[in-house]
């Protein structure tokens, strides 16, 4: 059984080439480039050059909070799935990194074979700003304006203000009994995959519904999955280590190597956020423990 790697990545190609090197030729790497990032081509070339990369999209420009995200996440997952012998796919930021050995990440998803990794919670949920259904039922223009920009940041705050004055709302979205959230860092079998993409292509009014929707890739995989025959063999979990709290100038916390231990003890495969200079000596530290 092979395994897909699905990343999704603006920068940090050395960091991406450090994690494909990590890992031997039963995972296959699917990569989307954020086609506003400005990566030198000298960067993507050496990607390029790495063992086991299938792709190399830059298809979309990615906002975060807008759909783009999703279409990327879908684009890999598309072309992972043209392979019958890939069992798992996994979907990663460019920021990843696995904390186990090959070995360990292969045997678990034997041992694990048909059970799906994939965090999920009804909503609305306390767990999200509002419940989360100020995602959905307003029209959130991520796609439009740029988050990461004071100025956008204003624009999207303006016409969600405006909006609830009106007391404008969006139809409820029905496709689905119960609607969920949850990471968008997932491990799920390829049968899964398939399951959500054709129900997708059938459908293209659900995929039309999550225009405008704040970060729907939280959304699309968990409510599908949940409304489906699948919903007994999903595991309410990813299997990526996160630790929500603001450290390194980010939230979820860019990992340093006072976590070594925290990574080290973990029953996560992978974990995040990682990013140069600040977390290079962790990459050492877990490649040299973990090999």
């Amino acid at each position: 059984m092979k395994h897909a790697i699905l990343f999704l990545a603006y920068k940090n190609i050395d960091h991406l080439v450090e994690y494909i090197n990590c890992l031997d030729d039963d995972f296959l790497f699917y990569i989307h480039l954020d086609k506003k990032s400005k990566i030198k081509s000298a960067s993507i070339e050496k990607l390029y050059r790495q063992k086991n990369v299938e792709i190399i999209s830059r298809e979309y420009s990615v906002n975060w909070g807008g759909l783009n995200l999703l279409k990327a996440l879908l684009l890999l997952a598309k072309e992972a799935l043209k392979n019958k012998e890939i069992g798992y796919l996994h979907s990663m930021s460019g920021q990843d990194f696995p904390i186990k050995s090959c070995k360990e990440i292969k045997n678990f998803f034997k041992e694990h074979k048909g059970k799906q990794f994939i965090e999920h919670f009804p909503l609305p949920s306390n767990r999200w700003a509002g419940g989360g259904m100020n995602r959905l039922d307003y029209y959130n223009f991520y796609d439009v304006f740029n988050k990461k920009t004071k100025l956008g940041t204003q624009l999207i705050s303006a016409s969600l203000k405006i909006q609830k004055f009106l007391g404008f709302k969006r139809k409820p979205f029905a496709a689905f009994p119960k609607l969920y959230g949850g990471s968008v860092w997932w491990s799920l079998s390829s049968c899964c995959v398939s399951y959500v993409i054709n129900l997708l292509d059938k459908d293209p009014a659900i995929m039309e519904r999550m225009k405008h929707t704040h970060c729907p890739e939280e959304i699309l995989f968990q409510s599908v999955l949940m409304n489906s025959h699948f919903e007994p063999s999903i595991i309410g979990k990813t299997m990526t280590l996160v630790l929500w709290e603001y450290r390194n100038g980010n939230s979820p916390a860019t990992l340093d190597k006072s976590d070594l231990q925290k990574v080290l003890k973990s029953n996560k495969l992978f974990a995040r956020k990682f990013e140069y200079p600040v977390s290079k000596e962790l990459v050492r530290l877990i490649k040299k423990e973990v090999a």
